[in-house]
């Protein structure tokens, strides 16, 4: 049964989330790894350490990490496995570790609030991107919503799905913990160049699959979405992925550009100082509300594309 694990953890992840009331009682697995990630982070990223020591010092950092997150979910499983239904737990705890819901609600806000003003579209972007909000524009908040959609399509959903195919609940757990580290110090500023080197690495290697994955389940999805193309998605994907600084990111986001008729990507504010980005795809980059919603149907179909073919998997091993 523990084929069933990874379509059913998708299923009832997409139609429940991760339930509120658990998460005022007991916190989110990924506030305890971020917890984790801060204390080794305040206590060996000093600045009396040489960049090679605070790499040593990341790579201690990480490894402390997923040693904890290791021991914890293969005891789990461990114990879960005596059980006569102890694959069902498994399977809901792994929901834990996906953001299919949370990432919906998340960006469709973006849009909603952007139908409003500019300044409610900006305050709920905030929530989902990085970047500095009061230096967008209508159409700036749009296009950060659908990359921000795009992304996460993959490392918020594909990748821990394709670690749980293969691993099982450490293997879900361990991919979310490495994901978590890199969002939190793997940055290329002073403080976290050479400390979140590993960590950055490590999720780039971890990700290089379940990106051009999301990219292929997103062209696929196209056949179902009206206006959607599923030859530009994939051409714009292998033209445009290349440009983006990560080995990863672009994949998904330039899927969507093409699918979409959109461009993506280009000039942003960090902090106040202007990035120069590449662009993805050569569409329409004055989007709007409306944009986002029609993303937000590409990223719904890429996720029942996903889940046939999870459940088409699970059943193909359990005939074998």
């Amino acid at each position: 049964m523990d084929s069933l694990i990874a379509p059913l953890a998708l299923a009832i992840e997409r139609r429940l989330g991760y339930p509120q009331k658990l998460a005022d009682t007991i916190g989110h697995p990924v506030v305890w790894f971020g917890k984790l990630i801060s204390f080794c982070e305040i206590r060996l990223n000093t600045d009396a350490r040489t960049g090679p020591q605070r790499k040593l010092a990341g790579l201690v950092a990480l490894a402390l990490l997923l040693l904890c997150v290791l021991i914890v979910t293969v005891g789990i499983r461990t114990i879960l496995s005596w059980l006569p239904f102890g694959w069902l737990v498994e399977m809901l705890l792994a929901t834990a570790f996906l953001a299919q819901k949370e990432l919906g609600r998340a960006v469709e806000a973006v849009s909603e609030a952007l139908r409003q003003s500019l300044s409610a579209g900006r305050e709920a972007v905030s929530h989902v991107v990085g970047r500095d909000p009061q230096a967008l524009d209508e159409a700036g908040v749009a296009r950060a919503a659908v990359e921000t959609l795009a992304e996460s399509a993959s490392d918020g959903v594909v990748a821990p799905w394709f670690f749980l195919v293969l691993f099982g609940l450490p293997g879900i757990a361990l991919y979310k913990a490495v994901n978590t580290a890199d969002s939190m110090i793997g940055h290329l500023n002073d403080r976290y160049r050479d400390y979140g080197w590993a960590a950055a690495r490590l999720d780039d290697v971890l990700n290089w699959i379940p990106a051009r994955l999301t990219a292929m389940l997103i062209t696929i999805a196209c056949f179902f979405v009206p206006g959607a193309s599923p030859s530009k998605a994939w051409a714009t994907a292998r033209r445009d992925a290349r440009k983006h600084e990560s080995p990863n990111a672009g994949w998904p986001e330039s899927a969507f550009a093409g699918a979409l008729g959109f461009q993506l990507g280009g000039p942003r504010s960090y902090d106040g100082e202007m990035v120069d980005l590449p662009a993805f795809g050569t569409g329409k980059a004055a989007l709007g509300a409306s944009d986002i919603m029609l993303a937000l149907l590409l990223y719904r179909r890429t996720l029942d594309v996903l889940l046939a073919a999870s459940a088409l998997l699970a059943l193909m091993l359990w005939i074998s």
